[in-house]
């Protein structure tokens, strides 16, 4: 079956449905889910791909990545960033408003970016609007056009063009998103008296860990969780770094708070005991934490307590890492992984009594809620479009540079054995990738959310 042609049946041993992974025939008519057969003896009437033994489950919806175009290509783009997400076996993004030039924050600038994306999308994209000071009469027209949502900082965002957001600002925004059912998320740290500075030896990853301590994410969370309580806007803290904000979170959720949580891979795969010297490709903000607090975020996510895990990819020129010198504090603080988020999910999650039914809760069902593309994406059913993931939970590879499709390979995961291969993606019924090889021309689809006037809880 050549890449780009239309894929009208999947045939598996492995067909995640529901909760049970069974023998079955995926059927596809125009784009959609038509049909899923358990009967392998039944003549389907079309040529069927049939993939053996490869598992077969709802392409991964990641909806946290900083693509960056237009304005900063040198360190991303559509093009190669969609291209990485179908090699990785996801089939949406949803794109931040920050760090493109100019950033998601008006009207104008989000016709810009989609603009700019046309017919560079591998995979559908979604788009993330932004909260900054002084344009909440922005935000409803961009709701209007079909922003998935908004995102702000509470802390310096690392670019001058998206600064971050006062109290004042914060009440006048969610005022302006009351009611629309539009959802606010939060770059949940804020500078504290507690923090210690970057004082010590710029090289060690340490001193770098202490100039951003747990503290900084619990008293951001405490704000959020007061705000998302007294005007009942749907709230989401990305990337937690922190397991210690979670009993606010857990609080105000038990109050009736519209609060989620997210965790990226780089949290749940690394930490700070094993970071080496100058290994400035592991900085991120928040920081990658202790091994106990990676213990504690398994653990919450087993409890229900994070509700998704994304890539928060965030990539950079390689000269923005600073490796000559090695210091932390100088260095871009960005992790790249869009690719790799469904082995690295898997490789961990496997070993610590993770089904294949929580990969497809955490990595498709979820995020697909978070933006309101739960009617269309993250799962396997009638109905929905036929985003498939083909892929082989037990089979190994080593990440190199050979096999990275970001544009800048620098990554902390380069060398790195990880379990979960992927084999093959199907975009809405289209073969766009297959065992390194992609579709010739993008097929991705620019995805606007329609105006939501309720108020759904996740």
């Amino acid at each position: 079956m050549e890449l780009g042609s239309a894929v009208r049946a999947v045939r598996s041993n492995r067909v995640l449905v529901g909760h049970e992974t069974i023998p079955a025939v995926v059927l596809i008519r125009d784009e959609k889910i038509h049909q899923i057969l358990s009967d392998f003896s039944e003549d389907v009437g079309c040529e069927v791909l049939d993939v053996g033994n490869s598992v077969v489950m709802p392409g991964v919806v990641d909806c946290h990545v900083h693509v960056n175009e237009p304005g900063r290509t040198s360190w991303e783009g559509f093009w190669t960033a969609t291209r990485a997400a179908a090699a990785g076996g996801v089939t949406t993004i949803v794109d931040m408003p920050l760090n493109s030039i100019p950033p998601t924050t008006t009207l104008a600038n989000f016709h810009e970016k989609l603009r700019e994306a046309t017919g560079k999308c591998f995979v559908d994209t979604a788009f993330w609007g932004g909260v900054i000071p002084g344009n909440q009469l922005e935000l409803q027209p961009m709701i209007q056009a079909g922003v998935a949502g908004f995102k702000c900082f509470l802390i310096h965002s690392g670019v001058d063009e998206f600064p971050h957001v006062s109290d004042c600002d914060l009440r006048t925004a969610m005022e302006q998103l009351q009611g629309t059912g539009s959802v606010l998320l939060f770059h949940a740290e804020m500078d504290v008296k507690e923090a210690n500075g970057e004082s010590g030896d710029r090289s060690h990853y340490s001193t770098f860990l202490r100039s951003r301590p747990d503290v900084m994410e619990v008293e951001a969370i405490r704000l959020v969780a007061q705000l998302c309580l007294q005007y009942r806007v749907r709230c989401h803290i990305v990337h937690l770094s922190s397991a210690e904000p979670l009993k606010l979170t857990e609080e105000a959720r038990r109050a009736g708070a519209p609060l989620t949580v997210e965790t990226t891979h780089h949290y749940l795969s690394l930490y700070a005991e094993n970071i080496p010297a100058g290994a400035t490709q592991f900085k991120c903000c928040p920081p990658i934490r202790g091994s106990t607090n990676r213990e504690q975020l398994w653990s919450a996510l087993k409890q229900g307590q994070v509700d998704m895990v994304v890539s928060d990819h965030s990539p950079c020129t390689p000269d923005l890492k600073k490796l000559d010198s090695g210091d932390f504090t100088q260095a871009w603080g960005g992790i790249s992984s869009l690719q790799f988020g469904l082995p690295l999910f898997w490789t961990s999650a496997s070993n610590r009594g993770f089904q294949l039914p929580d990969a497809v809760r955490l990595l498709c069902q979820k995020p697909a809620q978070l933006c309101s593309l739960h009617n269309r994406k993250g799962a396997l059913a009638p109905g929905y479009d036929a985003d498939l993931v083909i892929w082989d939970p037990e089979r190994e590879f080593e990440i190199h540079e050979a096999n990275i499709h970001h544009k800048n390979k620098l990554t902390p995961y380069l060398g790195l054995t990880l379990r979960g291969a992927v084999r093959a993606t199907v975009l809405r019924g289209r073969l766009v990738y297959r065992d390194g090889l992609f579709c010739p021309e993008p097929l991705g689809q620019q995805l606007l959310i329609p105006q939501r006037m309720t108020q759904a809880q996740l």
